[in-house]
């Protein structure tokens, strides 16, 4: 990738000289070797690769055409073309409606005010009462279910002819044993942060010598070991660098300068999406008792993040296309055809900004986290695909195994209309952002990390709901409101007896 070779074009430039005369080409091979372990350099680039393997997809076969590395089943694509158009419909129509430009150059006046008051966003209150959502959640649940795969009748694949979820596409999800053996760290019998007892050691003992073998990868800076490490949680004093040393984040130099650029274009410009960041943020976290004190790092990382065309890389593995639109006067002129947003903003979104604020107070670092975090795993909530990290699969792993190991409560929810999907998406879309309370929040991040994987929320949600299933059993009907209480559970234990001590 292009990442990969400067860096290895930097080695060669500034490094190694080539031209010196104590180089010569039978031991070149061997030269350069030794130069990168001396000079830190092997580490960075196993760093780098290690990355790019996490982040892209195994190669198609040769065969394939090129969409197929995108999604290979048409049907999937062409609904994710459609939920495109209804987006950009959405937007254009509010455009139109309000007569506002989707783009413009700010008066030189209003861009001194916001640079002033860059740090202070959160204090303005202007009027977008007119202003509503491209999308809500529900609405793209809804595009979900009427999902079907046009070589099936309904009931028609064996794996669905049992099937009573509101998520009807034959997709190949993972059983218990196969989550059992995939999540093989999460055991009964293995050391666990977030978790108070312990079968081997007593949980002092076991955190200590943690945060000793964490102090260790960090100082190694080993992006696969940390991987590896944090699948049984981060000491809280050591996340934040954990996270970023997988994430293969450094924030030199070159990436300040790219965010300050970043910066510069949100003072310059005027985007239509700038109006509805602000207004999902006043809405969403503003009225969170954890992230209120965030607001105005959510406004400065979403606003440069709708404006960063390195985000369009992660279009090139994404089931998604990225919307565009023509400059004023060009229209259908594809000469003229901009990308505008790389990304549409919704309040969903905007919360998976929100808990990385806890760990990340130098903004350039919060962005680059974020945006990482974004397209290695979070651009898979928000777009319709086959793949296993995907919100479809991640929908129909619940539905499954719901139904599977508590089927009294599934077919009690169905039962009195309360399909547990319905209730439990919007947890899903934010990566229970916004649910639960943070330093468990964390603990689930972790694991996202950890394993490189979105699946493990699925698994969430379902031990969730067989967790309040107590809350409502005596009663004859079912508060939604006490479903989505989730601040007083604890991630990590209900996951290990879930999926450990389930009878399969």
């Amino acid at each position: 990738s292009e990442k990969l070779w400067n860096i290895f074009s930097l080695i060669l430039s500034r490094r190694i000289h080539l031209h010196r005369p104590e180089i010569r080409l039978e031991s070149l091979k061997e030269d350069i070797k030794d130069f990168l372990k001396t000079s830190g350099w092997e580490k960075k680039l196993q760093n780098a690769v290690y990355s790019e393997l996490n982040v892209f997809p195994s190669p198609c076969h040769p065969a394939a055409p090129p969409e197929h590395m995108k999604e290979p089943l048409a049907y999937m694509r062409k609904a994710q073309g459609s939920w495109e158009k209804r987006i950009l419909k959405s937007l254009n129509s509010m455009c139109t409606e309000l007569s506002i430009p989707l783009a413009q150059k700010r008066p030189v006046s209003e861009q001194k005010e916001l640079l002033n008051k860059w740090n202070e966003m959160g204090t303005d209150e202007p009027d977008l009462s007119l202003f509503r959502p491209v999308y809500a959640p529900k609405d793209f649940l809804e595009v979900l279910m009427n999902l079907r795969n046009p070589n099936y009748e309904n009931g028609e694949h064996p794996s669905f002819r049992n099937h009573l979820g509101l998520i009807q596409v034959p997709l190949k999800v993972k059983d218990i044993p196969e989550l059992k053996e995939d999540f093989s760290e999460l055991g009964l019998n293995i050391g666990q942060l977030g978790i108070d007892d312990s079968a081997q050691v007593p949980p002092e003992f076991f955190e200590n010598e943690h945060v000793r073998v964490g102090q260790k990868v960090l100082a190694e800076q080993d992006s696969a070991a940390a991987q590896q490490y944090v699948r049984q949680g981060c000491p809280t004093a050591l996340r934040a660098d954990l996270w970023a040393l997988i994430l293969n984040i450094s924030n030199q130099p070159e990436d300040i300068l790219y965010y300050e650029q970043l910066k510069s274009n949100v003072i310059q410009h005027d985007l239509l999406v700038d109006s509805l960041i602000y207004k999902d943020v006043k809405l969403t976290a503003s009225n969170d008792d954890y992230y209120f004190v965030f607001e105005d790092y959510l406004y400065q990382v979403l606003l440069c993040f709708s404006r960063d065309t390195a985000v369009l890389e992660h279009f090139t593995y994404s089931s998604a296309t990225p919307p565009r639109s023509y400059i004023r006067g060009k229209l259908g002129m594809e000469e003229y055809a901009v990308f505008y947003p790389p990304n549409v903003n919704y309040n969903s979104f905007i919360l998976s900004v929100a808990p990385l604020c806890f760990l990340y107070h130098e903004p350039s670092k919060l962005y680059q986290i974020f945006r990482e975090m974004y397209v290695r795993f979070f651009f898979r909530l928000h777009s319709i695909s086959s793949h296993p990290s995907g919100i479809v699969s991640l929908c129909l792993l619940f539905e499954t195994l719901l139904q599977t190991h508590l089927p009294q409560l599934f077919y009690h929810l169905r039962e009195i209309g309360a399909q547990p999907l319905r209730i439990s998406f919007k947890w899903m879309v934010r990566a229970f952002s916004g649910y639960l309370a943070t330093d468990q929040l964390l603990l689930l991040w972790d694991r996202i990390l950890g394993y490189n994987s979105l699946e493990i929320l699925a698994g969430n949600r379902t031990v969730f709901t067989k967790r309040v299933k107590s809350r409502w059993m005596p009663f004859c009907f079912l508060s939604q409101a006490v479903l989505a209480d989730l601040s007083t559970l604890k991630v990590m234990p209900l996951l290990q007896i879930f999926l450990f001590a389930t009878v399969t």
